[in-house]
């Protein structure tokens, strides 16, 4: 049987940061970080639920960054 999965550690970030930044100020700055991926969304985009350990999600709205979380 294979072994239970670890969840690694996310990095000691507050999305909310990065609401109100521009997009790319944002995503640099979540890369210095420490997360391994950063995806950028259109409002009200249809996207899965799965949670991917070291990603961070951005809603972003004419450039800036309007919601930000985790997975």
């Amino acid at each position: 049987m294979a072994p239970a999965p670890t969840n690694p550690q996310t990095p000691d970030d507050d999305p909310e940061d990065y609401v109100g930044l521009d997009a790319r100020t944002a995503e640099q700055r979540a890369r210095d970080r420490g997360w391994s991926t950063v995806r950028t969304l259109p409002p009200d985009a249809v996207i899965t639920m799965e949670y991917l350990f070291g990603r961070l999600n951005f809603t972003v709205e004419d450039g800036v960054v309007t919601r930000s979380w985790k997975g």
